[in-house]
């Protein structure tokens, strides 16, 4: 097993099946072009090959599937068929939403039993000028779908002054109302906002400006979660539970066991670091010679992690996926 220092290993692997998105968020890409697939993107079996070895040397054993958006990738059936059968204790997907009612029953087929939507907003307008794209009423409806199809939904919302800060509470409720569990995430310091302090400044929104607007509305107590879990999370007595991925006011980098592949074949130890480490190659190999080379590349992923707090990254989030 890889070990670090501060005893963090890699069980947690999220990777983006595509860098394609059918949005262009104004938090991730600030020149309004939608990302589009790379034209070096590894197949759906080199992923799930990526995946197997992965799980060997690195004792991986949860699979968060992303993007871009990963329900825009010809790859998605193929590659869930393979990983669905590799021993993985859970596979989820995070999603804007836009093809879930579409992609429904390709996911129910897989075995895909959570999945997380972005949502940033419930206001029409407001969603289309965030999002640069989509239709809010499709997003609800896939929602509804996929919660009838006995789906557990968590919504990712990131507030910005400026643009959604008034969504926060009527995006809770409406969650809470339905069952669906919140995440507020702290805005990042990554991509464009990695080099301009002033544009980040002037959207982010902290945990505790978040918990006194929350706390006008509801009381509230802090619930267990995970010890390697990114969000600070609570309960609404009687009505449900909502959580805070707090990078900036509460980090969580001591405890944190993520690894990213991207659809490209690098792997990503750490948002805060511009290393990454090319595995494409080692896919094509037969497992005695991949695995050997992928442990020394994971020592040097694992190293790559910060030890107190992120730091910032000039990579782009929807790159290397969520």
């Amino acid at each position: 097993m890889i070990v670090d220092r501060q005893g963090r290993r890699f069980r947690n692997l999220r990777i983006s099946l595509t860098s394609a998105c059918n949005y262009a968020c104004t938090y991730c890409v600030p020149n309004g072009k939608r990302l589009v697939a790379a034209q070096d993107e590894l197949s759906a079996e080199a992923m799930a090959r990526g995946v197997a070895y992965l799980i060997e040397a690195a004792g991986i054993d949860r699979l968060r599937i992303t993007g871009g958006e990963p329900l825009v990738s010809p790859k998605l059936e193929a590659f869930m068929g393979a990983v669905g059968h590799m021993g993985l204790s859970d596979i989820s997907l995070t999603t804007n939403g836009q093809l879930l009612a579409r992609k429904l029953p390709l996911l129910v087929e897989a075995g895909i039993r959570r999945i997380n939507v972005s949502l940033d907003t419930l206001d029409a307008d407001a969603f289309r000028a965030i999002a640069r794209g989509g239709d809010l009423a499709t997003v609800l409806d896939g929602m509804d779908q996929a919660r009838a199809a006995g789906i557990k939904i968590k919504v990712n919302m990131v507030p910005l002054r400026g643009q959604n800060l008034d969504q926060v509470m009527p995006l809770l409720d409406y969650c809470l109302e339905r069952g669906y569990e919140l995440r507020f995430i702290e805005l990042m310091r990554m991509g464009h906002l990695a080099k301009d302090s002033n544009a980040f400044l002037q959207q982010f929104v902290s945990l505790q400006q978040l918990l006194s607007l929350i706390g006008e509305h509801h009381e509230y107590l802090q619930a267990n979660a995970p010890v390697d879990a990114t969000a600070v999370r609570y309960e609404v007595p009687g009505k449900g539970f909502f959580g805070v991925i707090a990078n900036e006011s509460v980090p969580f980098c001591r405890t944190c066991s993520r690894l990213r592949l991207s659809s490209t074949g690098w792997l990503h130890g750490c948002l805060s670091s511009s290393n990454r480490h090319y595995v494409g190659d080692l896919l094509d190999k037969p497992r005695h010679q991949a695995l050997p080379a992928l442990q020394g590349l994971l020592m040097k992923a694992l190293g790559d992690k910060q030890e107190v707090a992120f730091s910032g990254g000039a990579t782009v989030m929807k790159i290397i996926g969520g």
